[in-house]
C-alpha cells in the first residue's frame, strides 16, 4: 500500500470511492465542494493506493471553532475505502498519515464525527474534555478531538461546518 497527496487525475475515483463506501454521492460532492473552496489543504487530501489503484482517501480541511475569537481547526471528513479494501488498515493507515503531516504543519487539533471505537484509538477524545461543543444534537461520545502539540487552551466554543458540509 501506498499514501500519497491526490491529483487532479485522481478526482474521479475519489469520487467512485467515497459513493461506493458510503453508498450515496453526499461526500463525493463534500469532497468536490472543499477543493473548490478556501478551507481545502491538499497536502491533507491523501489516497491509499493498492498495486497503483486508489482504494481509499482521507480529507482534512479547516472548520471554525468559535468562541470570543473564531479559530480555523482542522476537520477530518470524509474517510472512504473502497468497499472491497474495507477492514484492512487502510483506512487507519490513511489517518496515521493525515495526522502525522497535520503535525509537522503545526495545527493545533483535528475534530471528527465518528466511531468512539475506532477514533480513539489514534488519541481522539470526546470534544467536551476540551469544551468543545458540536454544531449537531448527537451523543457527545461521537463528536471527538484529537490535539496536537500546538494546541492551547484557546481552542474551545462551538464547531461551526462551512456551508461546504450543507447537505452532509
Amino acid at each position: 500500500m501506498n499514501i500519497r497527496c491526490e491529483t487532479l487525475t485522481d478526482y474521479p475515483v475519489i469520487a467512485e470511492v467515497n459513493t461506493l463506501a458510503f453508498g450515496q454521492e453526499n461526500e463525493a460532492k463534500l469532497v468536490e465542494k472543499i477543493r473548490r473552496s478556501d478551507r481545502y489543504i491538499p497536502e491533507l487530501s491523501l489516497v491509499a493506493e493498492v498495486e497503483n489503484v486508489a482504494v481509499g482517501h482521507i480529507l482534512f480541511s479547516y472548520i471554525d471553532l468559535v468562541n470570543e475569537e473564531t479559530l480555523q481547526v482542522l476537520g477530518l471528513a470524509p474517510l472512504a475505502v473502497h468497499p472491497q479494501f474495507q477492514r484492512q488498515g487502510i483506512g487507519s493507515a490513511l489517518i496515521k498519515a493525515g495526522l502525522e503531516i497535520a503535525e509537522a504543519k503545526k495545527e493545533a487539533i483535528v475534530i471528527v464525527l465518528g466511531h468512539p471505537q475506532f477514533y480513539t484509538r489514534f488519541g481522539f477524545k470526546t470534544s467536551v474534555v476540551y469544551g468543545i461543543e458540536s454544531p449537531f444534537p448527537i451523543p457527545e461520545e461521537f463528536f471527538m478531538v484529537k490535539v496536537f502539540q500546538s494546541y492551547e487552551k484557546k481552542y474551545k466554543g462551538k464547531v461551526v461546518y462551512p456551508v461546504a458540509f450543507d447537505g452532509v
